[in-house]
């Protein structure tokens, strides 16, 4: 039970962090450039690649709950990982396909790239924290180009 618990508040834990570091690459210069790249080229680097990067940057976070207990730290390292896998697919899927996140009323990283949002919709997985710190911004996005886009299947992205 005690792994369960601590998957969860991984998986929870992990969409705030990504989308305060989203904000934080949006507000700095220094460590956006690279963000301002992607934004620029407006591609993902295919889900396997965006799933290295959420590792390397999450891995010492990982480790801590090991600190209090093993079947924490393994409840902990499983949510992580599994919200690293959920976001870089869907980071990936909005980039390509964005009609397929059907999780969400409105991909909010599709329109965030869209209409260039430099202060809005900053989730990648989730919309939560953009309605919870008042940074979502609903547009009508649903255009005839994202509608052609809908006849691919959810796997039909680029994947590494």
């Amino acid at each position: 039970m005690v792994a369960v618990i601590f998957a969860v508040a991984a998986f929870i834990f992990a969409s705030f962090v990504e989308y305060w570091i989203h904000r934080l690459m949006h507000a700095s210069p220094r460590i956006g450039k690279r963000h301002r790249d992607h934004h620029r080229r407006n591609e993902g680097q295919g889900v396997l690649w965006e799933f290295f990067d959420y590792i390397k940057g999450s891995a010492i976070a990982m480790a801590i709950p090991f600190l209090f207990s093993v079947e924490a730290g393994i409840g902990w390292v499983v949510g992580a990982l599994f919200y690293a896998a959920f976001s870089a697919y869907a980071h990936q899927l909005q980039h390509e396909n964005p009609t397929r996140c059907f999780w969400m009323k409105m991909p909010v990283h599709y329109v965030h790239h869209k209409y260039n949002m430099w202060h809005h919709n900053f989730g990648l997985g989730v919309d939560w924290w953009d309605h919870i710190f008042g940074t979502y911004k609903e547009v009508e996005w649903l255009t005839e180009t994202e509608q052609s886009l809908s006849t691919q299947g959810y796997l039909q992205m680029r994947w590494w």
